[in-house]
């Protein structure tokens, strides 16, 4: 299994960016060929000294790394990317990785 995980910067105006993200942002992410699986956080994001500077967290599961930047490199893709600029002036950071059982 491997993971796109999408780490959203606090956005200075959060009621406009959720309110993007859920109604635009994501069925373009729902898209993305390969995906099996998309989840984001269910509250506040903390960290264990405190507050994060992450506000959103979507966690995007895809069979392989070559899935996900098959997925990446597609049409679909380019659009969830090119979105971005759309609500995520504050940064987004964003890593791709495999799985294993420890």
């Amino acid at each position: 299994m491997a993971t796109l995980l999408v780490l959203y910067h606090q956005p200075a105006d959060v009621k406009a960016f959720d309110a993007y993200y859920a109604r635009t942002h994501i069925p373009i992410a729902k898209r993305l060929p390969g995906l099996r699986s998309y989840a984001i956080n269910a509250g506040p994001v903390s960290s264990p000294g405190g507050p994060s500077p992450y506000h959103l967290i979507a966690e995007l599961t895809f069979d392989s790394l070559p899935d996900i930047q098959a997925a990446l490199g597609s049409a679909e893709g380019r659009a969830a990317v090119g979105d971005l600029a759309n609500f995520a002036q504050a940064g987004v950071t964003i890593a791709m990785y495999e799985s294993r059982k420890a």
